[in-house]
Formats: C-alpha cells, structure tokens, sequence
C-alpha cells in the first residue's frame, strides 16, 4: 500500500462509470475516505458498493458547486476527473456541433475551475489536486478540437495552480490516460470509423499499433498514477503531468 492514503478524505468527480470509477475503486482499495460526485443517479449505487458518500452535483452549476463545497469540512485529495469527449469536426457548421464544442469547454475547463475554486479552501497542507487530462493534452486528433483544446487547458490549469497552491503546501499534477475502454471512447472509436470510412476493429488495431507496450487498456489500469500522486512519495511533485498512455505520446 502506498504511503499516506488510508484514512485521508477523497473526492473523485465523474465516477460514476469509465476512468473515475476506476479511481474511485482504486481509492477505496488503498482505504480512503472516498467521496464520490457525478452528474446523474448513478453515482449513489456506485458509491454504496464501495463503501462511499455519492453527490450528484453538476460541475457547471456554480451555486450548486458552492453548496456541495459547504457540506465539506475537510478534503485531503481532489481529483477532477470529470469531463465530456464528442468530436466537434470543423467542417461541421451547425449549431449543435457548435453546442457540443461549447459544452465541452464548460464542462473541462469551466467545471474544473468551479471545484477547484470551491474546495482548495478545504485543503489543508499535504493535500492533493489530481486533474485528468489526456493524452490528446500532449498531441492532438482530427475532430476533436473542442476536446483536446479543452485538455490542453488542463494542463494549463493544472502549472497555474501549482504555483497559486504551492505557498499552502498543496500539490497540483494532471495524468494524462491513453487509449481506455469506456463508454466515451467507445462511442469516439465508432464515430472515427464512420468518418474515415473504415471499421472500428482495424481503426483500433492501428491505435494500440502506436502504443510501446499492446494492450487497450480498462479504467483500472490507469489508477495507478492516481494513486501515486495522492501519495507521500509524491510529495515533491507538482505542476507536472504524467502520461498513462501505454507509450503513444512519452515525455
């Protein structure tokens, strides 16, 4: 077990499902005190079946953020996990592409600054932010450009907070996942297809083929770094972002 996690208090957004019920699982393995939020019901099952506290809280609503922040006496590590991935094609010129790019930034970006924003003030000294980014934060992809601008902001955010956090001993990293099966991959994989005209099988093997190591990973085999980062070991890093990718972007 890593050092300095049993016990600490947890907030994991967006982990009802996909890469942040694998963090929360991983959290709640190394004996955290987990808090889990999403924006839909099905975050409380997940909660209970780990042993966790569920919040359904959208991220975008500012007076909601605030009043979610208020029933939180003490935070030891946030990670931001939640976000919104749909291609927004630029040869797409209607108004629901454009929607969809908005909602995007919303959620990523904006979402992200309303809970840091909301609950630094309850992190004490040795407490921890962990933002997912991705690996598109690094590189970039045809039809994504709502989605990976967002993720560049990220990274952004994340070099910004470590310098404002830093003075009060707090730690702010992102992790950068690869390639993950979830529902929103899944879901991005078959609209890819569609486009290039090609089948989502071959589309697939093609991106594992750009990965060092073969493999499509599941959400739990990226909690690792999550981990890792809440961690003592991880005391003296911050404003840093560590790839999760399987190799396809290393730096």
């Amino acid at each position: 077990m890593l050092q300095g996690l049993a016990g600490r208090s947890v907030l994991v957004t967006g982990s009802s499902r996909g890469i942040g019920l694998g963090i929360a699982r991983a959290f709640s393995g190394a004996g955290a005190d987990l808090m889990m939020l999403a924006d839909d019901e099905a975050v409380f099952k997940a909660a209970e079946q780990l042993g966790a506290r569920g919040f359904h809280v959208d991220i975008t609503d500012a007076d909601a953020v605030s009043d979610f922040a208020a029933k939180i006496e003490k935070l030891d590590v946030l990670v931001n996990n939640a976000g919104y991935e749909r291609l927004t094609p630029l040869d797409d010129p209607s108004a629901e592409n454009e929607a969809t790019f908005r909602r995007i930034i919303e959620i990523n970006v904006t979402g992200t600054f309303l809970m840091t924003r909301a609950l630094a003030p309850k992190l004490g000294a040795g407490g921890r932010v962990i933002n997912t980014a991705s690996v598109w934060a690094r590189t970039a992809a045809a039809d994504f450009g709502g989605y990976v601008a967002s993720k560049h902001a990220v990274i952004g955010l994340t070099k910004t907070w470590a310098k404002e956090l830093g003075p009060r001993g707090i730690t702010v990293n992102a992790v950068c996942p690869g390639w993950v099966r979830t529902e929103a991959s899944l879901r991005s994989l078959t609209r890819m297809a569609e486009r290039a005209g090609r089948s989502e099988d071959d589309l697939l093997d093609e991106i594992v083929a750009a990965q060092a190591l073969p493999g499509f990973m599941d959400p739990e085999d990226v909690a690792g770094p999550y981990l890792f980062l809440a961690s003592d070991l991880a005391a003296s890093v911050t404003g840093q972002s560590l790839g999760a990718d399987r190799g396809e972007a290393p730096w």
